[in-house]
């Protein structure tokens, strides 16, 4: 499905819509409605439910999402954090220097200087893409933070933060407490965080405020024991560095065996399988359209020493797209943070050795992996259009029908409110016929629909109390006890868990 095509969907379905769309839209911004509200906070607690589940001694916090100028000073993101950015000199427009190539660059320009993106500019005549006339400029540097005149004098200066992993750093020292003084210690976050970005594009993937959904997990390097072990034996899409300088772009699949390595360590490669299996599992998206992406030295984020990024092939997007990734720190981020702060963010180990810890970054992008549930999961089936949203995700669960208003309404009403009670998000539904109501629920993703009839409510019936129980994606139909149906429900749809969660290593 085209990238128009979905998104009109998804706004008819009350997803997602844009910011001001009264006036005209705002570019970067987006509103959710009832259903994708509830889709994406049902990722997010998908999300913490699994990364969390990995080890007891990984917790969830809260950050302010404004950040004084010394913290996005001494993280690098007033000097780094910068895009390339050229500027039509004869309408005066803006663009990422990466969009204006990509026809013949697609793998981007990371790594490239200003000076190597003018002239490939120059040499291939680029055109800007809003007048037409091959006058782009020379990239300069944009730094896409969002400043704020900060206090009541307006002469501080604060910065919206760029990501949410600053706010785990800053909190680093109370989580040292918090977590009994051992490593290793994670500190995930779910919350916005906000880009200036030359020209927001492709929807939910160049956005100017978005979700992120992150783990930092402090260790120490010589001591960060894993049950590796237990993923020895999987394979996964990897595309790496060596694969792409041959112009391969599809991935090989690779045991985690084979893999294992100084370059490699088994802290990454562990967390790096978790993170395969959360979207094949948990995401359901398949397997032939995931590929693990190595970045170059050139390529990845001044802070990383290992980062692989996780990309989905997106029919509506074109290709493949990053919609998370693990980045190994080393201690650069406590060490930043110690230096600016004048505090020593160093720790001392259970063997008595000091560190700075390092940090290992598990990063999820909530809105970008919302929009990938659609891509992925959205279809045809004959003359129906089918949303195959994973059952654990789903927004609603079931939708609960009385076959006729007038005789069944009630018993239907009743027994919607006995679902939400126990738990289950239950939407009743009377408008039109059963077919139309059908239709509904399988294009907003819901999995079960249950329709009270006759039979249902009918004293001398022997099918008194139970209902018909449909399921969207094979479309059969059971009848199932009144009773019984909550806890079936909840059965179907429950979060996935990893198989396993190291125990705490902190002392008692």
């Amino acid at each position: 499905m085209k990238s128009d095509e979905l998104y009109a969907l998804l706004r008819r379905r009350g997803v997602l819509w844009p910011t001001a769309e009264l006036y005209g839209g705002a570019q970067g911004l987006y509103d959710y409605g009832p259903l994708g509200t509830a889709l994406k906070h049902r990722i997010e607690e998908a999300w913490s439910a699994w990364f969390l589940g990995l080890s007891d001694d990984y917790y969830r916090i809260e950050g302010a999402e404004i950040l004084p100028e010394a913290v996005v000073r001494a993280s690098g993101h007033l000097e780094n954090f910068t895009d390339p950015e050229v500027t039509c000199e004869s309408c005066h427009a803006a663009f990422r220097a990466d969009t204006v190539l990509e026809k013949i660059r697609p793998e981007g320009v990371d790594g490239l200087t200003p000076a190597q993106i003018g002239e490939m500019v120059i040499a291939n005549r680029i055109a800007c893409p809003k007048c037409g006339r091959p006058t782009l400029s020379v990239p300069r540097a944009f730094n896409m933070m969002f400043g704020l005149d900060f206090g009541v004098t307006g002469r501080e200066r604060a910065y919206l933060r760029p990501e949410t992993a600053q706010s785990s750093y800053l909190a680093f020292p109370r989580m040292w407490e918090v977590g009994r003084k051992a490593l290793p210690l994670g500190v995930a976050l779910i919350g916005r965080a906000y880009r200036n970005e030359i020209a927001p594009r492709q929807l939910l993937f160049r956005m100017r405020a978005f979700t992120q959904a992150e783990l930092q997990i402090f260790f120490d390097p010589e001591r960060f024991v894993v049950p590796i072990s237990t993923v020895l034996d999987e394979t996964l899409p990897m595309l790496r560095v060596g694969r792409r300088s041959k112009g391969e772009e599809s991935p090989e699949w690779v045991r985690v065996a084979d893999l294992r390595s100084a370059a490699l360590p088994d802290f990454y490669l562990y967390h790096l399988v978790h993170t395969y299996r959360f979207y094949r599992d948990v995401l359901r998206i398949p397997k032939e359209r995931i590929r693990l992406f190595e970045k170059s030295d050139s390529e990845r984020a001044f802070y990383n020493r290992i980062q692989y990024d996780l990309e989905v092939h997106l029919e509506s997007l074109g290709g493949y797209k990053e919609l998370g990734a693990v980045h190994y720190r080393g201690d650069y981020d406590l060490t930043r943070h110690g230096t600016g702060s004048g505090k020593d963010l160093s720790v001392l180990t259970e063997d008595g050795r000091r560190i700075v810890p390092h940090v290992l970054e598990l990063t999820f992008g909530v809105d970008r992996n919302l929009w990938a549930q659609a891509d992925v999961h959205i279809g045809r089936d004959g003359e129906r259009t089918l949303w195959k949203l994973p059952p654990a995700l789903a927004p609603v669960q079931v939708g609960v029908f009385p076959l006729l208003k007038k005789e069944h309404g009630g018993y239907a009403r009743a027994l919607t409110h006995e679902l939400t009670v126990a738990g289950v998000v239950a939407e009743y539904d009377e408008a039109g016929g059963i077919g139309k109501r059908y239709a509904r629920m399988d294009e907003a993703g819901v999995p079960f629909c249950v329709t009270i009839d006759g039979e249902t409510v009918a004293e001398d019936s022997p099918q008194r109390d139970t209902v018909t129980l449909r399921d969207r994606d094979s479309r059969s139909q059971d009848r199932v006890p009144r009773g019984d149906l909550a806890v079936r429900i909840l059965k179907a749809t429950a979060l996935p868990r990893p198989p396993l969660a190291s125990p705490p290593r902190r002392p008692e």
